[in-house]
C-alpha cells in the first residue's frame, strides 16, 4: 500500500472545526497514515497563535512578570478544542507541567514546542491514532543541525512499528535530551523528514490556499497558481519570499525523490500545486514559473583599475565577510568593479568593520554603499529555452519609469535577478508580472 505523509498548518488546526475538516481528509484516503501537526494557529485576523502566546508566557517569566494570565489563555484554547472535539486528554496536567517549568528557568525552545505537542496529542486521540514525541525521533546536533543519520534510522524504525500515527512538528531534541526547534515554519520540515523516514509516495501539505501562486497576492491582483514547480524553481522562489512552505522542506523529500502537494484544507477538492524533480509533458515549454521579491538589501560597490589583473582580490573580498560571520546575495562585477548585495540587517552592525576592511586589505579607488534596495527574481527553468525573456522585464519595467539598479542571471538561466529601489518595489513586481503572465501558461 502507498503511504501518504500529511502536514497540516496552524491555520488548518486553529479550532476543533478546523481539525474535525483534517480528520476527514485523513481518513477519506487510507494511504495517509502519519500526520505532522502544528499548533492552533489564528482564527481569525485578530486571534493570537498559541505559539505567540507561548513565547510571550516564557518573555513574562524570564522578565519576573505575572505569566498566568497569557497562560490561562493557552489553557482556554485548547479546553474549547477538547470540548468541542469530545476527546479525553489531561489538559489540567500538561498546563501544571508548563507552570512548573516556568516557574524553574524556563527554554523559549521547550515552551515554543508545547503547541505542536499538546493539539499533536489531542489529534491523536481524536483519531485512534499512536502519538509519537518528535523529541523521542527527531534529533539535532550541538550546533543545532539536524542529525540526519541518527533521526532517519531511528524515526524509519519507530514508523515501521505503527500503522498510524501522529508526529508534532517544529522541535526535535539535543545530544543531552533538551528539546530544540527549527526556525518558524519549521513544520514543513518535520513533515518531510517524516515522509522520507516512512518512504512515503507523496508529502501533502494541508494550509490555508489552494497551492503555491505565481506572485504575491497582495500586490498582484489574482496571480495565476502554479500547477507543477520543481524542486529547484521553489527553492528561489521560498528564498526571495513565497512563503507557502519552508524554504528547507524540499530537501528531506528531495533527496528521496518524493513530490509535494500544497493543499488548501478548506478547499480539498482544490488539486493545489505539486513540487516535483522535474515537470511533466503537460506543462509543455513554459517559460516562468513565478515571481517573488524582497526589500531590505545593501550594495557595497568596490572600484579598482586593473581589478580583473590582481590575483585573490575576489577571494579577499569575500574572506572580509566571512571573517565577519556574514553571507551575501549576490556579487555582480566587471572588469575594474564589484558590488556585493547584502541583507541590510545583518550587514548594518558590521557596516564600519567591513568598510574599514575593504579599504586596508583592497586599497580600493572608490567603495560606495547603497541601502534601500529591493530584489525581484523571475523563475523558471523554461528559460533557458526561451529568447527575449530578459528583454520583455526590462521594456516592462521602462515603461512603469523603474530605473534598473542590478541584473543578475546565474550560469544555469533558472532565474533572473533585478534590483530595484524599495520605493520602486511594488510596481515593478506588477509591470513584470504583467509582461510574463503570458509565458507562465
Amino acid at each position: 500500500m502507498n503511504t501518504i505523509t500529511v502536514k497540516f498548518g496552524g491555520t488548518s488546526l486553529a479550532s476543533a472545526a478546523q481539525i474535525q475538516k483534517a480528520a476527514a481528509i485523513i481518513q477519506a484516503d487510507p494511504a495517509r497514515r502519519y500526520v505532522v501537526a502544528s499548533a492552533p494557529g489564528k482564527r481569525t485576523k485578530e486571534d493570537i497563535k498559541v505559539t505567540d502566546l507561548l513565547y510571550r508566557c516564557f518573555n513574562e517569566a524570564e522578565d519576573g512578570e505575572d505569566f498566568t494570565g497569557t497562560l490561562t489563555k493557552i489553557h482556554d484554547r485548547f479546553a474549547d478544542i477538547i470540548r468541542e472535539l469530545g476527546v479525553d486528554f489531561d489538559l489540567e496536567g500538561e498546563i501544571a507541567v508548563l507552570k512548573s517549568h516556568l516557574e524553574h528557568k524556563p527554554s523559549p525552545d521547550y515552551m515554543a514546542s508545547r503547541g505542536e505537542y499538546m493539539n499533536s496529542k489531542i489529534i491523536a486521540a481524536y483519531l485512534g491514532y499512536t502519538f509519537i514525541d518528535a523529541a523521542e525521533v527527531i534529533f539535532f546536533q550541538e550546533n543545532g543541525a539536524l542529525d540526519e543519520q541518527r533521526t532517519y534510522q531511528t524515526l524509519s524504525m519507530r514508523l515501521m512499528g505503527e500503522e498510524r500515527a501522529v508526529v508534532p512538528g517544529f522541535y526535535g531534541s539535543l545530544p543531552d535530551g533538551t528539546i530544540h526547534t527549527f526556525s518558524r515554519g519549521g513544520s514543513d520540515v518535520t513533515g518531510a523528514i517524516v515522509a522520507r523516514a516512512s518512504a512515503s509516495s507523496l508529502y501533502e501539505n494541508w494550509t490555508d490556499v489552494s497551492g503555491m501562486l505565481s506572485a504575491d497576492p497582495r500586490i498582484v491582483e489574482n496571480p495565476r497558481v502554479i500547477d507543477y514547480i520543481t524542486y529547484t524553481e521553489l527553492r528561489e522562489l521560498s528564498y526571495m519570499g513565497a512563503s507557502v512552505l519552508h524554504e528547507d522542506a524540499v530537501f528531506p523529500v528531495r533527496k528521496a525523490g518524493i513530490p509535494i502537494n500544497i493543499r488548501n484544507t478548506n478547499a480539498p477538492e482544490d488539486p493545489g500545486t505539486m513540487i516535483v524533480a522535474s515537470l511533466p509533458a503537460v506543462t509543455g515549454r513554459r517559460t516562468v514559473t513565478g515571481i517573488a521579491g524582497k526589500k531590505g538589501f545593501s550594495s557595497i560597490h568596490i572600484e579598482k583599475s586593473m581589478m580583473n589583473s590582481e590575483v585573490g582580490f575576489v577571494a579577499k573580498l569575500l574572506k572580509i565577510f566571512a571573517d565577519e560571520g556574514l553571507s551575501f546575495e549576490h556579487c555582480p562585477s566587471g572588469i575594474d568593479t564589484i558590488s556585493i548585495v547584502i541583507n541590510t540587517a545583518s550587514f548594518t552592525p558590521h557596516r564600519d568593520a567591513i568598510l574599514h576592511r575593504i579599504r586596508q586589505d583592497l586599497e580600493p579607488d572608490v567603495v560606495a554603499v547603497e541601502d534601500g534596495l529591493a530584489l525581484i527574481a523571475v523563475v523558471g527553468q523554461g528559460m533557458v529555452y526561451s529568447k527575449g525573456t530578459a528583454a520583455k522585464i526590462f521594456a516592462a519595467l521602462a515603461g512603469s519609469g523603474v530605473n534598473i539598479r542590478m541584473i543578475d542571471q546565474g550560469s544555469s538561466e533558472l532565474n533572473i535577478i533585478i534590483s530595484v529601489d524599495e520605493l520602486d518595489f511594488e510596481t515593478s513586481l506588477r509591470g513584470i508580472y504583467h509582461a510574463m503572465e503570458g509565458l507562465m501558461k
